[in-house]
């Protein structure tokens, strides 16, 4: 496998130059946490809509999107990094600089670009056809293979993510952000 260049915008916990980030079958990112801590109460929504009111707590919607992509992903576009095993990355220095004031100025903690070496699988994804969960399935399920296979959404509007998984090299800090970080 050919190693590629990306960049990555750090949050919540820096990195550092050298550093390797290993994502497969047995090393799963944070997303994948917050996930499957709500996974019995996303198969209690499929089960038992009516007990639920909408809209759904905003980490639920999560959970169902998350789950309903990972189960599309598994059974039809394997060759794809999981979204709960990946760093999201990009394949533009610039792109990385938007998501870069898009974080800070949602408050996220936000320290730096990295360049990154990867080499492993990857996936380039509109970011767009991302959607919220619902308690219906077949609707979540539809959605996630829209969004595995890059379809056009309705407002025609794309902002890329690119997942990334197997051996993440941090090769080069590319610019310091350092917003808002806890003092």
């Amino acid at each position: 496998m050919e190693p590629i260049t990306a960049y990555h915008v750090v949050t919540d916990r820096p990195m550092k130059v050298g550093q390797h980030i290993i994502f497969d079958a047995s090393h799963h990112s944070g997303v994948y946490d917050r996930v499957m801590a709500l996974a019995d109460t996303a198969a209690d929504v499929y089960a038992y809509p009516e007990k639920y009111e909408l809209p759904l707590e905003h980490h639920l919607d999560v959970a169902l999107r998350e789950l309903a992509m990972e189960e599309v992903r598994q059974a039809r576009y394997p060759e794809y990094p999981s979204r709960m095993a990946c760093l999201y990355v990009s394949r533009e220095l610039e792109e990385s600089r938007r998501w870069g004031e898009f974080f800070a100025q949602i408050g996220r903690p936000t320290y730096a670009i990295v360049e990154l070496k990867i080499t492993g699988r990857v996936f380039v994804g509109n970011a767009c056809n991302c959607f919220d969960g619902t308690p219906d399935k077949a609707h979540n399920l539809a959605k996630a293979d829209h969004y595995w296979q890059n379809l056009p959404n309705e407002d025609d509007e794309y902002i890329w993510e690119m997942l990334a998984d197997g051996d993440i090299e941090v090769v080069r800090v590319v610019e310091e952000i350092n917003a808002n970080l806890a003092k």
